[in-house]
């Protein structure tokens, strides 16, 4: 059985101290050509019920589109709220050029015989957390952040989602900037049950 599964130590060890680094602080350089192709290959090796592929990848790499959309998004704002006060706007238009790549993870769940849409859906988000860690365990910085315009219908058509699409959220990678800070964890014995028959 050991030859079968080896124990990765090392693999625990980073999952044990992984920690996502603020958008904010993340710098550059991204992740090149390749490196990128093997982030994508490693976040799309997740639990698939019925190998249906229910998620896809939009890349935001070139720094002219990633600034035009941070325009859009503070139009489609003002829109909607009204003026918007300077700094507020400049988080808008910050949107998308805090890192120097940006992943959209695109959820393309849909009603089937078999497989429920929330099994499909769970399956995007492990697309996210693999990404993320494949991105971490690489060197490289990385959130995954899910704003506004995730959830937003004319937002989400502008950044590229299609009929019966959502966004599950984005992933911003570049270069850390500075290590991040820790967070409190949950307490197990605040989230952990066991089952008993009532």
């Amino acid at each position: 059985m050991t030859d079968i599964l080896p124990k990765r130590p090392e693999v625990l060890d980073f999952l044990s101290m992984r920690r996502s680094h603020a958008a904010l602080t993340i710098g550059g350089p991204g992740p090149g050509e390749a490196e990128l192709e093997a982030l994508l290959t490693i976040a799309a090796r997740v639990p698939d019920h019925g190998k249906l592929s229910p998620w896809r990848f939009i890349i935001y790499r070139d720094e002219a589109a990633r600034t035009r959309i941070g325009e859009r998004l503070a139009e489609l704002a003002e829109a909607s709220q009204g003026a918007l006060e300077p700094e507020r706007r400049e988080q808008e238009l910050s949107r998308f050029t805090r890192a120097p790549l940006v992943v959209g993870v695109v959820s393309r769940a849909a009603v089937h015989p078999k497989i429920p849409v929330w099994e499909q859906e769970l399956s995007a988000g492990a697309v996210c957390m693999n990404l993320i860690n494949a991105a971490l365990a690489s060197g490289f910085a990385a959130q995954w952040l899910s704003e506004w315009y995730c959830f937003d219908e004319a937002a989400s058509r502008f950044l590229g989602c299609g009929e019966g699409e959502r966004f599950a959220g984005f992933i911003h990678i570049g270069s850390p900037t500075r290590a991040p800070a820790e967070r409190a964890r949950p307490v197990l014995s605040d989230i952990v049950s066991h089952w008993r028959e009532a």
